[in-house]
């Protein structure tokens, strides 16, 4: 298929809008690339990186020359743009697109904006980092995640092929839904689980002020299972907002799933409790493991290594001569002041093997994936 997208019109600069910007132009060389984003620093970082060829002095600057306009911003920004861009005069059958975690209202606002040639087609790709910031963009970092699509009933074929093509760079599973599905599944898989997470941070919290010990101990596994719950509070205020329908139903919905653990407890129905975590077991393992979804995935080694100084520079260093990234590191835990667990991330999976094939070559620390 050949390129009819020529020049791209991205507004938003952070780790989405440039991991975008990148894998378009891995496949497409051509495709000039004006970016914008608030933040002037990140502006000027994106093209010196090259993440985009021009940097647009305003928002909408040239807009209208744009074949493609990429809306990378947090949801109530996109809506706002566009509502400003239904009122300028934009190229004839120019595709619109965002990147929000929510579809309903942006697509509803979308369809009462534009008529015609103007075609908005909404977009989510199901994929994160450890990172942000245009410094933490990957032209990889949609490798195998999926990228959700909900065209109108009204998008033709050929719109959305076109940007699907522009796209393939980012080497995702596309998937199309309807608004409607989308923020439901989302909602199941990655809105909620949000909320259960700060949730438990907060009990944490208050059984802080009768047992100070709790802080100290919840550094291992507790720290891990919540760790989405570190996540943009902006970000997530926002969303729970937009997707307030879908998640009013979940937490019905959790309520009574509580409600029925509390009675298997309160019954002392071992039987039933044996049951359901083992069905959890179950439903959770036969998850795919190699797949990118809704929550940014942790690819995590551990390490087992002898707690003496210099021990994390000694690991660094094994890595380095092996040109292997990290995009996080820490000791975690220690036992009985001799050995501790030391948490190496990764941009990706092939990343994480890698690095544990590079530690088991120059040393004897036991490794292993939680």
């Amino acid at each position: 298929m050949d390129q009819p997208i020529k020049r791209i019109h991205l507004i938003g600069l952070g780790l989405i809008g440039g991991s975008i910007a990148l894998s378009v132009k891995k496949e497409f060389p051509d495709a000039w690339i004006t970016g914008y984003d608030i933040n002037q620093s990140q502006l000027e970082i994106a093209k010196t990186l090259t993440v985009i060829d021009e940097a647009a002095g305003s928002q909408f600057e040239n807009i209208e020359t744009a074949d493609l306009i990429i809306l990378a911003a947090p949801v109530e920004q996109t809506l706002s743009m566009i509502e400003t861009l239904s009122g300028m005069k934009l190229k004839k059958d120019v595709i619109i697109t965002d990147v929000g975690s929510t579809k309903q209202k942006i697509t509803a606002c979308a369809a009462a904006a534009f008529k015609g040639d103007v075609h908005f087609i909404g977009g989510h790709p199901m994929a994160g980092s450890h990172k942000s910031g245009v410094t933490a963009a990957r032209a990889h970092l949609f490798e195998n995640a999926f990228y959700i699509l909900t065209p109108a009933k009204t998008t033709s074929e050929d719109s959305l092929n076109k940007l699907k093509n522009i796209l393939k760079g980012t080497n995702a599973h596309f998937i199309e839904m309807t608004p409607e599905v989308h923020d439901e599944v989302t909602g199941v898989i990655s809105h909620f689980p949000h909320i259960v997470a700060a949730s438990l941070v907060h009990q944490a919290g208050r059984f802080e002020d009768t047992h100070p010990v709790i802080k100290r101990l919840a550094a291992g596994g507790f720290r891990d299972i919540t760790r989405i719950a570190s996540s943009s509070p902006a970000m997530w205020r926002d969303i729970l907002l937009h997707n307030k329908e879908k998640l009013l139903t979940l937490f019905a919905d959790w309520e009574r799933e509580m409600s029925r653990v509390k009675d298997m407890v309160e019954d002392l129905d071992s039987l039933a409790l044996f049951s359901y975590f083992k069905d959890a077991k179950d439903y959770r393992d036969g998850l795919p493991e190699r797949e990118k979804g809704a929550i940014p995935s942790f690819y995590d080694l551990y390490v087992d290594v002898p707690d003496y100084p210099g021990v994390i520079s000694e690991i660094t260093g094994y890595l380095a001569m092996e040109e292997i990234s990290i995009t996080n590191i820490r000791i975690i835990e220690t036992r009985e002041e001799i050995y501790g667990v030391l948490r190496l991330s990764f941009q990706t999976d092939i990343d994480r093997e890698r690095a544990q094939k590079c530690i088991e070559k120059y040393t004897d620390y036991k490794t292993f994936f939680s």
